[in-house]
């Protein structure tokens, strides 16, 4: 009785088991509704920093309405602000010796000044008050001796095309011009000394490089390039003599080579990679080795070249199972650490790490209030263009919803030559919060993927980089996560470009749409580029085409001309003083809609640019986007709108 009761038992279990791999495993529960804000006001503590001294630490946060540097002892918990700028959040900052020195821009002009001030707050400097300039930071010379109070920064003061090179004393505002550019160099690169040994020149398409081998000594060019191959230098060799390059002359994918300035050839392969291009390389600068080499494959990877580095990261890893790390920062002895830690659930959590005894301290949380359980996955996938190409992207699904049938926001990124990664993402988590499935994908053009698939993207604004959007949201209902009748896409920049392509060239594919910043017109949005760009308008009219000789090629693709296909409800959201698309950009997508009696919502901000930096402007367009998005996308009935 007993041996059958003890079978009958095992079969039931057995059943079990295969009724709950059939089921597979239980659903996870709805997080709750999060409120707007919390995905978007300003984190509490952030961009941690440490002083060259490794005694203090500093960071971002709240104070006064707007994001300002706080400065604490390593040993305190609590910092105090040392800046108080109530326009503005601050958000470039750096540690130059005793003192803080960041760039601040006017209402989102992007014509950055630099300021520095103590660490106690005290002695506040303007160091480059000059109206409509731009402030750009070339060297930190950090710890090099005789320039312990001088940086090396490029202003367009003399012309506002190029930046010409300065020291700068960051108590003074004393400004020394370091080489008279009567040939108009567009960039410069120093040694380990903080010489200035490498110039470029482009016309738009070439690019020549120039070096000298001395301060005083004139400059020769040793390479020119064209636009289509990657010659980004990284550093000198410690000796001086060669350069480190990120190059893929000759290849495909970008590989981080040795380059023989005298020799003028490329020397020796230090790291390349198959499948992605290699775009980074650290080092030592107190040990004078190379560390390692970084790549982004689906997230962001690093390739070792030294083992006591390997072994710090390992010792992180271990102690932060599950997620991401990365080296924020160090001190001149490199013994103490900043280290950020995260995952597509977290955002930012922050240590401090002493190397000499192995102990971690817990720093900040960069939102606290957002709940590591109540956030969605994001996972990567792939598919298959209409022409046969692998599309790469992300999806982030709704936590506790079954991956069928579900509302979309389809979000192409910004660039457009630049490209998605795994991690969080505060857009994607708020869209999953309120039940919507989003997909990112890393279309044609995007970066990462070796110079082939970038080149794709040649005049293809509108045409096969939408193709390979269009294809994704096709791929999406294909496999029966997405609802057909309720799709949408947002984007900014070149994906509010994308966007506004979207509603135009297919306009029943989406049920609604919000163009953030993004360009209507082909032909206006050239004639409006930063006077800072100009030296790069001729590669620009080869990428995407000229206004002149290709003027059929923009007007077929500038979605402002064919307004007329657009039926699709839309917000556009504009900075007026955005010096990359110019409000004019959406004031006539605007219009031209309005005169159609096509629904469509418009909100400009006065006192921002490409993008919103104020948190409180930044609230009401997100909190603007989720009314829309919930009036289009949930399946309510929608009332006609009153123009």
């Amino acid at each position: 009785m007993m041996k059958l009761r003890r079978r009958q038992l095992f079969v039931l279990l057995a059943l079990l088991a295969l009724l709950f791999s059939a089921c597979g495993t239980r659903p996870e529960e709805k997080a709750p509704k999060i409120a707007v804000e919390e995905f978007f006001k300003n984190p509490e503590k952030f961009s941690w920093r440490i002083s060259p001294d490794g005694e203090y630490a500093s960071y971002l946060s709240p104070h006064n309405g707007h994001t300002n540097v706080f400065v604490q002892k390593i040993s305190d918990s609590v910092g105090v602000p040392v800046t108080n700028d109530t326009v503005r959040n601050i958000y470039r900052y750096q540690w130059k010796g005793n003192r803080i020195v960041y760039l601040q821009d006017v209402g989102g002009d992007e014509n950055f000044q630099m300021f520095s001030v103590a660490a106690d707050g005290k002695d506040l400097k303007a160091l480059t008050p000059f109206p409509k300039v731009r402030t750009e930071i070339f060297d930190d010379w950090r710890d090099i001796a005789g320039k312990e109070k001088e940086m090396m920064i490029g202003l367009n003061k003399r012309d506002n095309r190029f930046f010409d090179p300065y020291s700068i004393n960051i108590e003074t505002g004393e400004l020394k011009v370091l080489f008279e550019n009567d040939k108009n160099y567009d960039s410069w690169f120093t040694d380990h000394t903080g010489v200035i040994r490498i110039a470029s020149k482009t016309d738009g398409v070439n690019t020549t490089y120039y070096q000298r081998t001395t301060e005083a000594a004139p400059f020769d060019s040793f390479l020119t390039t064209t636009y289509k191959d990657q010659f980004a230098i990284q550093f000198f060799t410690f000796d001086n003599k060669n350069i480190y390059v990120s190059s893929n002359i000759g290849r495909d994918k970008t590989s981080i080579v040795e380059y023989d300035l005298a020799a003028k050839k490329e020397v020796k392969e230090i790291y390349a990679n198959a499948e992605y291009d290699v775009d980074g390389l650290s080092y030592s600068e107190k040990r004078k080795v190379l560390t390692h080499a970084s790549f982004t494959s689906w997230k962001r990877e690093n390739h070792f070249l030294d083992a006591e580095t390997e072994a710090e990261y390992k010792k992180m890893q271990d102690k932060f199972k599950g997620y991401e790390i990365g080296i924020y920062g160090n001190n001149n002895a490199e013994d103490k650490f900043v280290v950020w830690t995260g995952n597509d659930k977290v955002a930012a959590r922050y240590y401090f790490y002493d190397k000499k005894t192995g102990d971690t301290k817990f720093l900040a949380d960069a939102f606290p209030w957002l709940k590591e359980e109540h956030m969605a996955t994001m996972k990567p996938v792939e598919y298959k263009s209409r022409d046969g190409l692998t599309i790469h992207g992300y999806l982030t699904l709704p936590k506790g919803y079954e991956a069928k049938n579900l509302p979309v926001v389809i979000n192409p990124h910004g660039g457009p030559w630049a490209r998605d990664d795994w991690g969080f993402n505060n857009e994607a988590q708020m869209f999953a919060n309120r039940g919507y499935a989003v997909l990112q994908m890393n279309f044609r053009g995007s970066t990462g993927y070796g110079k082939e698939f970038w080149l794709k993207s040649q005049k293809q604004w509108g045409k096969t980089m939408q193709d390979d959007i269009t294809d994704g949201v096709q791929w999406l209902i294909k496999e029966g996560i997405a609802d057909p009748k309720r799709v949408a896409i947002y984007g900014g920049s070149y994906g509010g470009y994308a966007t506004l392509a979207g509603v135009t060239y297919t306009p029943d594919l989406y049920a609604c749409a919000v163009d953030y910043v993004g360009v209507a017109n082909m032909f206006t949005f050239m004639k409006t580029i930063p006077p800072y760009w100009e030296p790069y308008k001729a590669m620009f009219y080869e990428m995407v085409g000229d206004p002149v000789k290709d003027s059929a090629l923009l007007a077929a693709a500038s979605p402002v001309l064919h307004a007329g296909n657009i039926k699709t409800p839309l917000f556009v959201a504009q900075g007026a003083n955005d010096p990359r698309v110019n409000k004019a950009e959406s004031d006539q997508m605007v219009e031209a809609l309005k005169k159609r009696g096509v629904a469509v919502d418009y909100m400009v901000k006065n006192d921002e640019g490409h993008g919103f930096a104020n948190e409180n402007n930044r609230l009401d367009f997100y909190k603007a986007m989720d009314k829309f998005f919930d009036k289009y996308l949930s399946g309510k009935p929608v009332e006609a709108k009153k123009q």
